[in-house]
């Protein structure tokens, strides 16, 4: 049996637990990201086309599956879940081998799979069928299984997500876009869009079906974010996370005496847009 077949999930998987999150650290791991992003990046910047439909959501579990582009996304995909999602718990797989050297992360929702193997496929959906059993949580899916460039045609998906969109009918699946170019700035930008969401109580599909439309679904979000990454407009954008601009402090000080000298106040290039802080969980 290969990963793409992972068939019926015997006993000794179902004694599987999803990690308990700890709230305490999560909130210290989310203070910390904010500000590594935002030494890393010179924005990070949200399509104003799309949002996710509270209503949509409301009293399901979600699933949000993206584009896996680079290393940074699950940082990115922590800031919007703490944006958008704060009174969800998050959860995500992880490559069990990386795990284990990281053992902080399953305190943060992390859970291990074995990557490459039908018992790997088969741990995945266990795992991911216990944490959407409950209706106050997301789960967060790099679906395409590996780094592969944003603009890569056409789309593909592994079948893990199709086979447990076939499974949980009481969830909601959410698509996400994203890429990381360089714009004005020597940092790059993050973009990010969400799609619209898919319930899937609405199709009665087969997990090849469900893969099938995953992939045209966010494939159309990738295209639409391309679009906006090539026009280079910011204003198609809101600011979640503001970095630093310019090519560092000797810039900004730079623009800044400039300023006073024409008698004009300092404004920084950008944060203008920038979205309120979400709400803080409660610990």
């Amino acid at each position: 049996m290969d990963e793409d077949d992972p068939g019926q999930v015997p006993e000794r998987d179902r004694t599987k637990q999803a990690p308990e999150v700890s709230p305490l650290l999560l909130s210290m791991f989310e203070r910390y990201v904010r500000g590594y992003l935002a030494r890393h990046f010179h924005a990070f910047r949200l399509a104003k086309a799309q949002r996710p439909d509270p209503v949509a959501i409301r009293g399901k579990p979600l699933i949000v599956y993206f584009n896996h582009p680079s290393w940074w996304d699950p940082l990115i995909c922590l800031r919007l879940a703490e944006q958008f999602f704060p009174d969800r718990t998050s959860y995500a797989p992880m490559d069990a081998a990386a795990l284990r050297k990281y053992p902080l992360f399953e305190r943060l929702g992390f859970f291990g799979v074995e990557l490459g193997s039908a018992r790997g496929a088969r741990h995945f959906l266990t795992l991911s069928q216990q944490v959407l059993s409950r209706p106050d949580t997301a789960l967060w899916i790099a679906a395409e299984g590996q780094l592969t460039d944003p603009r890569a045609r056409p789309l593909r998906l592994r079948s893990g997500i199709g086979h447990l969109a076939a499974r949980v009918r009481q969830a909601v699946l959410l698509p996400l876009a994203l890429e990381y170019p360089f714009w004005e700035e020597r940092t790059p930008e993050a973009l990010a869009r969400f799609g619209e969401e898919i319930a899937a109580s609405e199709a009665g599909l087969t997990a090849t079906d469900w893969t099938t439309v995953l992939e045209t679904r966010l494939q159309t979000g990738l295209d639409a974010l391309a679009a906006d990454s090539l026009a280079r407009d910011p204003a198609r954008f809101d600011v979640l996370l503001d970095g630093a601009a310019g090519v560092g402090g000797v810039y900004d000080a730079w623009r800044r005496l400039k300023a006073r000298l024409r008698g004009d106040p300092f404004q920084p290039e950008h944060g203008d847009d920038a979205l309120p802080e979400p709400p803080r969980r409660k610990i």
